[in-house]
């Protein structure tokens, strides 16, 4: 019986995904645990294994297909001994989706009426047709503006930001299809009146999401800028942190943190590696102390390291720290879990491993979901001090600035110069109120002013 392979859900909030590559053709023999394809999510490349044996019969969905649904079907295996022919045949009725959006973009832009309204015979039964997808309409003094598009120009409009809605199509009987939307994403689309206000009529609000892109295109002279359509991470990205900035009531909590011991300590460290191979055993970071230091302190203060939820709070039992890593085009945040409970070198590490396989997006979505706080650290830029958006559901996150040298003034009065840090604490205010913010804050500080006891 044939054994049909679908898109699989790599995390619990993946609904599609594409299919960039697949590392098996028709014919082969596959084994179980044989890697059949890479599947590309918003921020990770993961691989596919087969976990039955037989021949690969078909392949459904081609390489390269984008937005491939959970659970569709992607390619079906022939068991041993089962014609191949017959099996491949399991996957009639579902057509690549990429190969559908390229003839329903053909069958629109040909000019051929047919292809937009067949006629048929009474006595010839007619198979049943996908209904087509429409923009829904919209009014304007009980003018309807409603819009076509083909399935391809939805999904290009949809990876660029566009609104079809702002689109005049230029396909048969006005249908959008993909050279409006090319069009639209260098700038010159011809909008439609729907869009403008009507004479007389004062503009509508814009929207709570900001200014429109129509809006946008208009404040520049056509031609001054490049339109470059935003990836599924920068979307992700965007989208995660209007949900945070809209839903979780941020407060910040600022101090500053003498690292000289935390430095002299570090370099001690460094020095007593041992040689293995090639190489030392670690080198330590002064962020592998700021990741271990925010670790002791949430064992310190226990009720900061919660999550807030409609049911109750989730007061965490280990301290999962996430560590944000910069990628090309957006950023990812790997977690170091029960990061109290490890030593500075397992942490930098760990952190090496895992920042190197973030920037080649081979994370598994468990290596970068879920955390109970987080550390952002800008100090290689030189940055003194920033604050830095919550990561829901997690309750805080610590925003690290530059270590600098600076004139203080000591408990007897002395003036002297010693290398502060200044580091910034986002907290939900629904879950960490702001006394124990700060006590958490107070926590952290003790920890890294003295190092020591980041090894006991």
């Amino acid at each position: 019986m044939p054994i049909k392979i679908t898109m699989p859900a790599l995390s619990p909030t993946m609904e599609e995904g594409n299919l960039s590559k697949w590392l098996k053709k028709e014919g082969d023999q596959i084994a179980p645990g044989d890697v059949l394809a890479e599947i590309e999510t918003d921020k990770a490349t993961m691989e596919v294994e087969a976990v039955d044996e037989g021949t690969l019969a078909k392949i459904v969905v081609p390489a390269g297909a984008a937005g491939v649904k959970v659970n569709a079907l992607i390619a079906v295996l022939a068991e041993d001994g089962e014609d191949v022919a017959e099996a491949a045949k399991a996957a009639s009725g579902h057509a690549a989706p990429a190969l559908k959006q390229e003839k329903a973009e053909a069958a629109s832009s040909n000019g051929d009426a047919k292809a937009e309204s067949p006629k048929t015979d009474e006595k010839t039964p007619v198979k049943s047709e996908a209904p087509k997808q429409e923009v829904a309409p919209a009014t304007r003094n009980g003018v309807s503006n409603r819009q076509f598009a083909t399935p391809l120009a939805r999904r290009l409009a949809k990876e660029a930001g566009l609104d079809l809605s702002s689109m005049s199509g230029t396909g048969p009987r006005g249908r959008i299809v993909k050279a409006d939307v090319e069009a639209a994403a260098k700038g010159g689309v011809s909008k439609n009146e729907a869009t403008a206000p009507v004479k007389g009529e004062a503009a509508a609000p814009v929207a709570s999401k900001g200014m429109s892109d129509d809006a946008v295109f208009k404040l520049y002279e056509e031609g001054s800028y490049e339109l470059k359509p935003h990836d599924g991470m920068r979307r992700t990205i965007a989208k995660r942190l209007v949900e945070a900035k809209q839903t979780v009531p941020h407060f910040y909590l600022s101090l500053d943190c003498n690292i000289d011991g935390l430095m002299k300590l570090r370099a001690d460290l460094n020095n007593a590696a041992p040689r293995r191979g090639d190489g030392v055993a670690y080198k330590l970071s002064v962020n592998d102390f700021v990741i271990k230091a925010l670790a002791l302190a949430l064992t310190d203060v226990p009720a900061a390291n919660a999550s807030w939820s409609e049911q109750g709070m989730l007061v965490h039992k280990h301290a999962d720290v996430g560590v944000a890593v910069a990628l090309d085009g957006g950023l990812i945040t790997p977690i170091v879990r029960k990061a109290e409970t490890k030593s500075l070198s397992a942490i930098s590490n760990e952190v090496k491993e895992l920042a190197a396989r973030a920037k080649d997006k081979k994370l598994k979505p468990e290596e970068y979901q879920g955390g109970t706080t987080s550390v952002s650290n800008l100090g290689m830029f030189g940055i003194k001090n920033f604050s830095a958006v919550i990561n829901p559901p997690q309750g805080t996150i610590l925003a690290v600035g530059a270590g600098e040298k600076r004139a203080i003034v000591t408990d007897n009065d002395e003036v002297k110069v010693a290398t502060m840090m200044s580091v910034t604490l986002s907290c939900d205010h629904r879950a960490v109120d702001g006394a124990l913010g700060a006590e958490l804050l107070a926590a952290f500080k003790s920890r890294i002013e003295n190092p020591m006891s980041m090894l006991v």
